[in-house]
């Protein structure tokens, strides 16, 4: 770290998180009421509470930032709400429709439902607009483009109010001369209007996902624009000393003249960063296999990284939205602290998707809530504090949430108030651990081989039980935890992805020439780009991948490149490794079978200095001195409280060791740890969690 200190900002949907990592090795944690019509406002407010905390002007205190970092929802909240801009499609004619048709393609669990819905189309059919011109695989020209059908369809989109244009024609990763023509034509008549090509945005193979990806990143490029410049602004505004940074979902960081033209890469912006922290974290115990789990007040977070590395995932529908660049694999649940406890038409429990947001919040926060929400079952379970401050400026009612779980639940379902509460915390759990299973299980790994890291204000009051629930016996809670997606954007690199096609058989007529021209020109522009970010040349790495596949597949694998000139020799280890990987996951392999390769991929990353967790001063193992105070609990479903320790966690000592039932109690977060259950806090800052065997 060059400056003073570096600027984390993770925009959430309830609450927007700060981490301020000192050089010292301080982290201070802040946190503020999301604003999501100016998220502006939200960093004014999280920026005046460092100011009083530090005692300096605002302007000071960003002047002395090396980095300011921002992840956000917006791009995600624009395509779950649909509230992206028209936009308008060119494409080859005869597929106008390939995106509705989706390769015959719905989704599991619904493939024989003929009443499950189609999937919302961004683009209506009557801006889908057909030109006549096609390219071949081998990249030759088979039909001219018709520059006539492009400037018919401008017409129609000029007449259509139409706010972005995609353009995306068959082959063009082989020849995208056509598609750069349409580009031009597009933006040199309709110069106020958002343009991107497929070859530019998913430059490979498959039509039907690069069209997808291409129409995402259209309609959500304009809204990622404004939020940018708002934020560009407003730091600039506060005599910030370089470009904000904003977090990508491929886990790496970018300047936002990348995000403007790739809004696609900011979908999941704000927890794709929880893996990289989670791994941080867990480094001290050497701990490779994690699972991060982050529960804010409106959505749970789940990510997975196996031998230290994280999850990527591409080709993938998001929201039944088909997108094919890299993106960290999150698994979502509508269920935070503000999800809703209601009953169903069957007269039956739920809780979730719907959530009471910032405003009004759940019951307890007095700002106008009247349904029970996850939080307020917390608040009569007696996990939080009755007179808690949260955010800096919500005082908890516990009567209030008293009475919202009282009418809402336990009278309609004739049970007692402590019995509705630990039904819902029940039932959110419950949810929670299927979306864990989700991500491990169902993608062959068990989830007990993995440490589950703590993540999210909320989640450290469901931690324990959880781990109970998908058999895990390790559990790390970080002091840092209710903002750790913001301190995973402190850690984190400034990463690129680049893609190519080059479909063909490895054996004697593979053009060797080819792949390495390929991978050099992708390597050369990750150079070129970190290089402009003020990266030295031994702070830039490289990774190349491909995917390969037997003749005749239609789903491939991928495969590590190894560096240096792609030779024979590297074709070979290829073949090898492809033939292993295949095996791995499908448990059969065919040597004497024909592979085809056919996309390329590099990954340039810049490193960045990483802030240092703090060393805390080492205590005798005896928590006693950070003993606060006694409170009923309950832990079951037989309604009987219990009374129970809560310990202050800033009184805590590096060795001190907590016998569960306990509570304890950070400045941003709450820690339940369950009966059977034992709390040591590391001299890093992170409690491990561990079951009592038996």
């Amino acid at each position: 770290m060059q400056g003073q200190y570096r600027l984390g900002v993770d925009a959430g949907g309830t609450f927007t998180d700060f981490v301020l990592a000192g050089r010292d090795g301080r982290i201070r944690l802040f946190k503020s009421a999301s604003t999501p019509q100016d998220g502006t406002r939200a960093i004014a407010a999280g920026l005046a509470q460092m100011a009083q905390e530090l005692g300096r002007p605002v302007e000071e205190i960003v002047r002395d930032c090396d980095l300011c970092i921002n992840g956000t929802t917006v791009a995600l909240n624009a395509l779950i709400e649909l509230k992206g801009v028209k936009v308008g499609l060119l494409c080859t004619a005869g597929h106008e429709d390939s995106i509705e048709i989706r390769l015959g393609h719905k989704e599991e669990g619904y493939r024989y439902d003929a009443n499950y819905p189609p999937a919302p189309q961004l683009v209506p059919r009557h801006l889908r607009r057909p030109v006549r011109e096609r390219v071949l695989a081998d990249g030759s020209v088979h039909q001219p483009l018709n520059e006539d059908d492009v400037r018919a369809a401008i017409e129609v989109f000029k007449r259509e109010g139409v706010q972005a244009v995609a353009v995306s024609f068959v082959w063009a990763p082989a020849n995208s001369a056509h598609e750069q023509r349409a580009r031009e034509m597009v933006a040199a008549a309709m110069p106020d209007v958002f343009v991107c090509a497929g070859h530019e945005v998913y430059p490979q193979v498959r039509e039907y996902t690069r069209t997808s990806t291409t129409i995402v990143n259209a309609y959500l490029s304009p809204v990622m624009a404004r939020y940018v410049a708002r934020i560009d602004d407003y730091f600039r505004s506060l005599g910030a000393r370089g470009a904000v940074r904003y977090f990508q979902s491929n886990g790496g960081l970018a300047v936002g003249d990348i995000m403007r033209r790739r809004a696609v890469n900011a979908i999941n912006s704000g927890p794709a960063s929880a893996p990289q922290a989670g791994l941080y974290v867990a480094a001290p115990f050497g701990i490779d296999n994690i699972i991060t789990v982050d529960m804010g007040g409106t959505s749970f977070d789940i990510t997975m990284a196996r031998g230290g590395q994280t999850n990527l995932n591409r080709n993938i529908d998001f929201l039944r939205h088909r997108i094919g660049v890299p993106m960290i694999h999150v698994e979502t649940l509508g269920a935070g602290g503000g999800s809703i406890a209601h009953l169903n038409a069957f007269g039956m429990l739920e809780v979730g998707p719907r959530s009471a947001g910032a405003v009004p919040g759940p019951a307890c926060y007095g700002l106008g809530g009247e349904e029970p929400t996850v939080t307020d079952a917390n608040m009569v379970l007696g996990y939080l504090r009755p007179d808690a401050v949260l955010g800096g400026a919500i005082r908890l009612d516990r009567e209030r949430a008293r009475d919202a779980v009282e009418q809402h639940v336990a009278k309609p379902l004739g049970l007692s108030l402590e019995r509705a509460a630990y039904g819902i915390g029940t039932l959110v759990n419950l949810n929670m651990a299927n979306g864990i299973r989700r991500i491990s299980i169902e993608n062959g790994y068990d989830p007990r081989d993995f440490a589950l890291v703590c993540a999210g204000g909320a989640a450290g009051m469901h931690i324990a039980a959880l781990a109970e629930e998908i058999g895990s016996r390790t559990v790390l809670v970080p002091k840092i935890a209710s903002c750790l997606c913001a301190f995973g954007q402190v850690i984190s690199d400034v990463k690129y992805h680049f893609l190519a096609s080059a479909v063909m058989r490895l054996d004697q007529s593979a053009d060797i020439g080819k792949l390495d021209t390929l991978f050099r020109d992708m390597e050369a522009r990750g150079r070129e780009l970190l290089t402009a970010d003020g990266f030295a040349a031994d702070r830039i790495s490289l990774a190349r991948k491909v995917e390969m596949r037997y003749q005749g597949q239609i789903h491939e694998c991928q495969v590590d490149v190894p560096p240096g000139p792609v030779t024979a020799d590297t074709l070979a280890q290829l073949l090898r490794d492809f033939h292993a990987r295949h095996e791995q996951l499908y448990t059969y392999s065919e040597p004497h079978n024909v592979v085809e390769l056919v996309n390329l991929e590099v990954m340039a990353s810049g490193a960045v200095d990483k802030p240092a967790l703090p060393e805390l001063e080492p205590g005798s193992g005896d928590p006693a001195a950070a003993l606060d105070s006694w409170r009923a609990m309950l832990f079951d479903d037989a309604g009987l409280r219990v009374d129970t320790p809560v310990y202050d966690g800033a009184r805590l000592l590096a060795g001190d060791r907590i016998a569960g039932p306990a509570v304890i109690e950070e400045p941003t977060t709450t820690i339940v740890v369950r009966p059977g259950w034992n709390a040591l806090l590391h001299g890093s800052g992170t409690y491990l969690l561990t079951r009592d065997q038996g």
